[in-house]
């Protein structure tokens, strides 16, 4: 089957899929967030939906996952680019850059995190110990390098519930945890795509300092920082879709 990706678009950066909305096909699991598009990057056909809505009006633990998830598959959609903003916790990476990660830690609660609810008689343990794509992960990287971008390989991405920003203690026991980045809507997607049988990895927006580890506020911070993230986000995605051989013929 030829591959199709998708982008789930993050806060800020919904410019990042201009064009005219699709349907919002309600499925069983609900109303997606947002009309899924058709977009054009690099000569390739690619969807996109915005996680958050169109204008942004979802916070991050209403964002029904399921259901967004579940449009794009039905959409034909094989394999998911997420795109997350994140604040930088370790030295790894300052704000205005982009990361792969390569590990997920779930803070989150309370959250619609399963297609597997008992509601179909129909329970299975996905295996979850790399929670993004290897295959696809690397392709970005890969892109990365073909551009000459700096885009980070690996890291813990932490998510937590939101829609606040987290206290600097909270940061330091994320921290003492492993993680590097924080962001609020990398989980439950990922766990999520992997139950559907989707390709998924992170593109990771790094747009502040996470609470405590700068003098900057944090939405100063965000504001000096989203351009660039967004800029190399955009050259990484147009370097990714390039028709090389193996693609143009996945897609003709």
């Amino acid at each position: 089957m030829p591959e199709l990706s998708a982008l789930i678009i993050g806060s800020g950066f919904e410019r990042l899929a201009p064009g005219e909305p699709g349907d919002r096909i309600e499925n069983r699991f609900g109303t997606p967030s947002a009309p899924i598009k058709a977009i054009e990057i690099a000569g390739q056909r690619v969807l996109s939906l915005a996680r958050h809505g169109e204008p942004h009006s979802i916070p991050p633990h209403a964002i029904n996952y399921r259901a967004n998830l579940l449009a794009l598959k039905e959409a034909g959609a094989t394999e998911i680019i997420a795109l997350n903003t994140v604040g930088v916790i370790s030295a790894v990476r300052e704000p205005g850059q982009i990361a792969a990660p390569r590990q997920i830690l779930d803070y989150t609660w309370g959250r619609e995190h399963t297609i597997f609810d008992g509601s179909d008689g129909k329970v299975e343990h996905i295996e979850f110990t790399e929670p993004f794509t290897a295959r696809l992960r690397l392709a970005l990287l890969a892109a990365a390098s073909r551009a000459d971008l700096d885009c980070f390989d690996g890291g813990v991405y932490a998510a937590t519930q939101g829609p606040r920003l987290e206290t600097a203690a909270e940061v330091n026991r994320l921290e003492r945890d492993g993680a590097d980045f924080v962001g609020m809507t990398g989980m439950p997607e990922a766990a999520i795509a992997h139950e559907l049988g989707l390709d998924y990895a992170c593109l990771a927006l790094i747009v502040n300092r996470a609470a405590g580890r700068s003098d900057t506020p944090i939405h100063a911070d965000v504001e000096a920082s989203s351009v660039s993230a967004r800029t190399l986000a955009e050259s990484l995605l147009r370097q990714f879709f390039q028709a090389s051989p193996e693609r143009a013929s996945e897609s003709s």
